[in-house]
């Protein structure tokens, strides 16, 4: 734990601070490959992964108050966690009411290649996925499920964007995080690797019931997920081997993105599960 000297005390407008600050934008945590990780449970996660990646996290900057509830993270950082005032910690941060510790963290994300070297048996793939919620949202339910690895394709949002690693509750430590451009070539990996790829869609050959009674969920899978607003282009879906829908059981139009990957991811974890037993 370092606690500054008097004439090294850190404010919002010392260089280090406004660096940290200007990763809440994409263009320069792309450029510095670095991002923030808010909260004690993300800065939990962040720092347990850097146990086995020495360089992942760079800096925790945390108020006295954060310091004194969370000593074992303090411990953990050594050197890297810096005492500050409230104000350095909700100038780095982006919410109303920050948590009281931010850490500045290494990007995570790996090639699909790599992801895929892996053997996995359960991936999320998210097409053209907007909000950074709804991402971040996917990335703790896919961990949840015990899924391998979540592939963001096409113009999807950037994981390290600060809403989605918050909404992400430090899952984003715990499964590889493939960003790709190419969704027809992903996809198209993605069978080379041995993987069935089922998109979810209302339009859909078969619902979900009747896909885990055909065995469409043993062994490894994708699950492709669209857009919140418009879903799977056709182009998109024609890529999948069988579309499958959610069934609606109650009044309810439709469920939102992260609620059908949950739905979806659950089903592949079950079958998986009940297989092992």
């Amino acid at each position: 734990m370092h606690v500054a000297s008097p004439e090294h005390v850190l404010t919002p407008r010392t260089g280090r601070v406004k660096a940290a600050r200007r990763l809440a934008t994409r263009r320069f945590r792309e450029k510095e490959r670095a991002f923030l990780a808010e909260g004690p449970q993300a800065v939990r996660e962040a720092l347990d992964a850097g146990r086995s990646q020495p360089a992942l996290v760079h800096d925790v900057y945390a108020t006295a108050a954060a310091t004194e509830r969370y000593p074992e993270l303090a411990e953990v950082a050594g050197e890297r966690w810096h005492v500050v005032d409230d104000e350095v910690v909700a100038a780095i941060s982006e919410t109303v009411s920050p948590q009281g510790m931010v850490a500045v963290c290494d990007y995570l994300d790996v090639a699909l290649e790599a992801a895929l070297a892996r053997g996995p048996r359960l991936v999320a793939v998210c097409a053209d996925v907007r909000d950074p919620g709804n991402a971040g949202t996917v990335i703790r339910c896919a961990d949840a499920a015990g899924a391998d690895a979540v592939v963001l394709l096409g113009d999807s949002v950037d994981p390290y964007n600060p809403k989605a690693v918050r909404a992400s509750v430090g899952s984003l430590f715990h499964v590889d995080v493939v960003v790709e451009r190419d969704t027809a070539g992903a996809v198209a990996a993605l069978r080379r690797a041995g993987l069935r790829v089922l998109a979810a869609d209302g339009d859909a050959d078969v619902d979900l019931p009747a896909a885990e009674r055909d065995g469409l969920l043993d062994g490894p899978t994708a699950w492709l997920f669209g857009n919140e607003a418009w879903g799977l282009p056709a182009e998109t879906r024609a890529l999948a081997d069988t579309v499958v829908s959610v069934p609606i059981y109650g009044r309810a139009e439709s469920l939102n993105l992260a609620t059908a990957a949950a739905v979806c991811l659950y089903a592949s974890a079950r079958v998986a599960h009940d297989r092992r037993a």
